[in-house]
């Protein structure tokens, strides 16, 4: 069962604004007159106080920047598995809560942003990958190689993987780090060279859509099975590391703490 906590804190401010609304505007009139119930008062006053709370919290977490868990590793090695990341709700336009409408354009993604969006097959999960095509562009991905419009992406050799913790590698796997020239700032990938390649046809992102891959590249669900991210799923661009719990390395990994996403 997944909660949506979007709707839930939309509701909360609600219904602490009402309270709030009727302790100001009700309670306070009428006690200047007359001396009213203290528990019915005092009731609405406890509940009316939190309305400013979560108003503030509603607008930071819709509009500015939302906190998300790393759980899977198909990210690896850009993020592990236990990370604590931001991610900027303002980068590709602000929309309304809940409904999800924008009401603004700020931007849209660039090839290469790590991203958040509402996964089209299950909006209620969020899903993490990395942009690698843009709308018009077609997208081939051959021997472990990605291809945009014809042309192979440059990658260039950086030693074996070697993953710790609950990141670790599995027994038996001899992943490979490469690092992709998707722009001018390579990013790093994880490649399974003794993995199958598996059939990936060619495929031109339609407007209005995005394909997306996870940097953990044998063991990443993304576009290549299920297809585009559509404009209206993106929720925002991942920026930053603020913790990383791993209790089988002493739960706290202090050297990743706010560290930029790239």
């Amino acid at each position: 069962m997944h909660l949506d906590f979007a709707l839930i804190l939309t509701v909360l401010t609600l219904v602490t604004a009402v309270f709030w609304l009727i302790e100001r505007y009700y309670f306070r009139r009428r006690q200047a007159h007359e001396e009213e119930p203290e528990g019915a008062h005092k009731t609405v006053e406890v509940v009316g106080s939190l309305f400013p709370v979560l108003l503030l919290v509603l607008v930071f977490r819709s509009f500015l920047f939302e906190p998300f868990k790393i759980p899977s590793g198909s990210m690896i090695p850009t993020l592990w598995i236990g990370d604590f990341i931001v991610v900027n709700k303002y980068a590709y336009g602000l929309r309304l809560p809940v409904l999800n409408s924008k009401i603004l354009e700020t931007g849209d993604p660039e090839r290469g942003d790590v991203i958040v969006f509402r996964f089209p097959e299950d909006e209620r999960v969020n899903y993490i990958k990395r942009v690698v095509g843009l709308p018009g562009d077609t997208i081939t991905y051959r021997n472990k190689v990605l291809y945009i419009n014809g042309e192979p992406v440059e990658q260039e050799p950086a030693g074996r993987w070697e993953g710790v913790g609950l990141n670790r590698n599995r027994p038996g796997t001899d992943p490979v780090k490469r690092l992709e020239y998707l722009t001018e700032d390579p990013h790093p990938v994880v490649i399974y060279p003794s993995r199958p390649n598996g059939r990936f046809e060619s495929v031109t992102v339609p407007e209005g859509h995005y394909f997306v891959m996870g940097d953990n590249r044998d063991q990443s669900l993304d576009s290549r099975s299920w297809g585009f991210v559509p404009e209206e799923n993106l929720v925002g661009k991942a920026v930053r590391i603020w913790m990383h719990w791993d209790c089988s390395r002493g739960c706290v990994d202090f050297s990743r703490i706010g560290d930029r996403i790239e």
